[in-house]
């Protein structure tokens, strides 16, 4: 038996199509989809990939709140809530599928940011996603325009979007990791809001919950004074 093709340690007891060569179950098991991009019709991939999401959801966890946190400070909350409604439409329209690819979701919010370019000259039809992506920020600006970036400033943020899924995805071909990552973390700290967008899916538009799954604000530090609200006891 082979060794495996990945640790060059132990033997490899699984053919792995993505690295050419066999590969040892604990190798296949750590670091499918995370590091080894793995074709989508692989028959070791089903098995494993809610353990995957877990594990890659735990991961994105801190560098997607770094992320938002840099938003808030260069835009603000309208900056904020595009980005998070980019989060909701990729979570609700790829959660239940197996197929999807990062860079389905790259080129859908490079379209986007086409789209919102005053030079914008409209090219070939969009994919499939892109153009969902596109028809629901539209739907939601005109609800709530004061809420979500205009024009001016939504192309930094979605300059800023397309840098930050595409570290986390990595340079692997059909990659998945920022995918697993977004699912994982919905599912595991944000169940609830995970269950009604799965919902949400089969009822067509996105109707956003009311509390949407953004990480809870940095509180600015209070200073007492004057104009506060607060009583001595």
């Amino acid at each position: 038996m082979s060794q495996c093709v990945y640790c060059h340690q132990r033997k490899g007891k699984r053919s792995c199509p993505a690295l050419g060569g066999s590969i040892c179950p604990v190798c296949c098991g750590e670091h499918r989809i995370v590091r080894v991009s793995c074709p989508i019709d692989c028959i070791y991939l089903e098995t494993g990939s809610d353990y995957q999401q877990k594990r890659l959801g735990e991961q994105f966890m801190p560098v997607r709140r770094d992320f938002y946190r840099q938003l808030a400070d260069v835009g603000g909350q309208q900056s904020v809530a595009l980005y998070n409604l980019i989060e909701v439409v990729i979570f609700t329209y790829f959660q239940g599928r197996r197929d999807g690819q990062d860079a389905e979701i790259i080129a859908a919010i490079q379209a986007l940011r086409r789209t919102l370019s005053p030079l914008h000259v409209p090219a070939a039809p969009m994919p499939v996603f892109a153009e969902h992506l596109r028809k629901e920020y539209d739907t939601f600006k005109k609800q709530n325009p004061q809420q979500i970036a205009d024009t001016n400033t939504a192309p930094d943020v979605l300059d800023r979007a397309i840098a930050f899924v595409s570290e986390f995805s990595g340079t692997g071909f059909q990659s998945q990791r920022f995918l697993a990552g977004l699912i994982g973390y919905v599912r595991a700290y944000h169940p609830e809001i995970a269950a009604h967008l799965t919902k949400q899916q089969s009822a067509g538009h996105i109707v956003l919950p009311g509390q949407s799954f953004m990480p809870p604000s940095v509180q600015e530090p209070h200073t007492h004074g004057p104009g506060c609200e607060h009583h001595h006891h």
